[in-house]
């Protein structure tokens, strides 16, 4: 499926990320309302529900009382304000994140159409690492790629190159 969709390396790079430190089958919250990318895991063999929409920074109670093995948050982190604190209440012992990474030559993702498809943090790899262990997680694995758009000029170049995402997985600390 995310052979043929948009955006189809960031789907590729991320469900060969997801096989490999967490094989399925297995339970996931994912946190953020059903998307493609929920399809693409249950395409995979997960058992995959998501939280309803919920302002995370505010209320945690979805990521408290999940029964779920794994808790994924793909490119959801840069838009809340706190993560540390549904970082922090995550009951699940496994978690697999990404986020985008902070480019010095772009700045940070803001819609003109959408007033809420903002990023308020924009990452870079030492800063989410630190806000993981703050939270009490020991990452295990790492996985950084680049994001090449079609276009002409030294942006695009630099983008060819430069890694955008980064993934970790990271368990609780005991």
């Amino acid at each position: 499926m995310y052979e043929k969709n948009f955006p189809n390396k960031r789907y590729k790079e991320t469900i060969e990320f997801l096989k490999a430190v967490a094989p399925a089958p297995a339970n996931i919250l994912d946190l953020g309302v059903r998307n493609p990318f929920s399809e693409v895991m249950e395409s995979h063999g997960y058992s995959v529900s998501n939280t309803s929409g919920e302002d995370l920074d505010l209320d945690t109670t979805a990521v408290k009382n999940t029964s779920a093995e794994i808790v994924t948050a793909f490119e959801i982190f840069e838009h809340m304000l706190a993560p540390y604190n549904a970082l922090r209440d995550i009951k699940a012992e496994k978690l697999v994140a990404s986020v985008p990474l902070r480019l010095w030559f772009s700045p940070a993702y803001r819609s003109k159409t959408d007033k809420w498809d903002r990023h308020f943090h924009e990452f870079e790899d030492w800063q989410f690492d630190w806000l993981l262990e703050k939270a009490g997680w020991e990452i295990k694995k790492r996985h950084k790629w680049a994001n090449p758009v079609n276009k002409i000029g030294l942006r695009p170049l630099l983008r060819k190159f430069t890694p955008r995402y980064y993934a970790v997985y990271a368990e609780k600390k005991i």
